[in-house]
């Protein structure tokens, strides 16, 4: 009988202690879960706040996701968002440290103000093709599929084009070198306002347009214009537009940055699981109806949307083409050590914290 006690007693006394264990263990998982509630790098012992201008772009996909998913929170970062009115303005403050980050396209005027001292870094993508869903391409009016079949029928047409000596201008020379054309073949129309470009269509002053998303969709919905190709038949590794950051930013508060990139990245990765692979496609798209001047979430299942590389990366070699074509028109006043200028190291840093998306 003594023996069967003192059995009973050491078998409650080792599940007494196992139990004491697996309550030690479950209490470090929190402990560690409250000191790394993202699962990589712990939140900052401090709130920091960047300020991101932005202006409801869709290409700011992966900061409005972020945002309302809370990937910021968990780093202990306050985002501010903030507009100017022209990138004249912008990039002055950022180089000065006054905003965070921003997101620009290529044009002269980004690279003139880079080659005469304006310091900002280019540091990972924010705008680029999905082959063969292009969300800012050709389109032609509705009545003239009949007759524009390939490329090299736009020969004579007239052709809308918001701006010269930036990437609009890039992409529709890339287009016409695709199509054996010249600038003497057709006849270019400059037309800055892309909703223009909609009432054009319907008076039949030009024939087609290098139009962007979801005026695409709604000129197709409306008879004006049908979708002609699509721009990754001439410039799939088109960079249209960079996340930018200050240098201050970018090379001081690397704490801060690191852990703004990889929740940045996290924001993308859902994105492109969203309109990709259609996993939380309707809360993706509740974001972006919230952030963004489109609110008609049907209309975002038909759009072509942003390209946004879930790791970061862009066509830097594309970046540099750009530079080249603005600076062969006489555009370009200076030069640039792109060496300086695009700064990817810290993506590099957290891709190795967080992984590769290789979905």
């Amino acid at each position: 009988m003594i023996k069967k006690t003192l059995a009973l007693l050491s078998f409650l006394f080792v599940v007494f202690v196992l139990a004491g264990c697996g309550a030690d263990e479950q209490k470090e998982e929190q402990k560690e879960s409250q000191k790394s509630p993202s699962g990589d790098l712990a939140p900052l012992e401090e709130e920091a706040t960047v300020v991101i201008a932005e202006d409801g772009a869709a290409s700011g996909a992966g900061f409005y996701i972020a945002e309302e998913k809370g990937y910021f929170d968990d780093y202990n970062i306050d985002i501010k968002f903030t507009t100017f009115a022209n990138s004249d303005d912008m990039l002055p403050a950022l180089a000065a440290g006054e905003v965070d980050i921003a997101g620009g396209v290529s044009t002269a005027s980004f690279f003139n103000a880079i080659a005469q001292g304006i310091d900002v870094k280019i540091i990972a993508d924010k705008g680029h093709y999905y082959d063969g869903n292009s969300y800012f391409s050709f389109v032609i009016r509705e009545d003239l599929q009949g007759e524009i079949k390939d490329y090299a029928d736009l020969k004579g047409k007239r052709i809308a084009v918001s701006s010269k000596n930036a990437v609009d201008d890039y992409i529709y020379h890339r287009m016409l070198d695709h199509a054996g054309l010249t600038e003497d073949d057709v006849e270019l129309v400059l037309m800055s306002d892309f909703g223009n470009m909609l009432a054009a269509m319907g008076n039949k002053s030009i024939d087609a347009a290098l139009q962007i998303e979801p005026l695409i969709t709604q000129g197709e919905s409306e008879g004006l214009h049908v979708r002609f190709g699509d721009a990754t038949d001439y410039a799939p590794d088109a960079q249209i537009a960079m996340v930018l950051g200050s240098p201050s930013f970018v090379e001081k508060e690397t704490d801060v940055s690191l852990r703004f990139m990889a929740a940045y990245l996290k924001g993308v990765r859902d994105y492109n699981d969203a309109f990709l692979h259609d996993d939380g496609l309707d809360e993706v798209i509740d974001i972006m109806t919230k952030h963004t001047a489109l609110k008609d979430p049907e209309i975002w299942k038909k759009v072509g949307v942003t390209g946004l590389d879930p790791n970061g990366e862009m066509f830097v070699d594309d970046i540099k083409k750009q530079f080249e074509m603005y600076d062969a028109n006489g555009a370009i006043s200076g030069d640039i050590d792109f060496n300086d200028a695009v700064d990817t190291s810290m993506t590099e840093k957290v891709l190795e914290i967080i992984g590769r998306y290789e979905k």
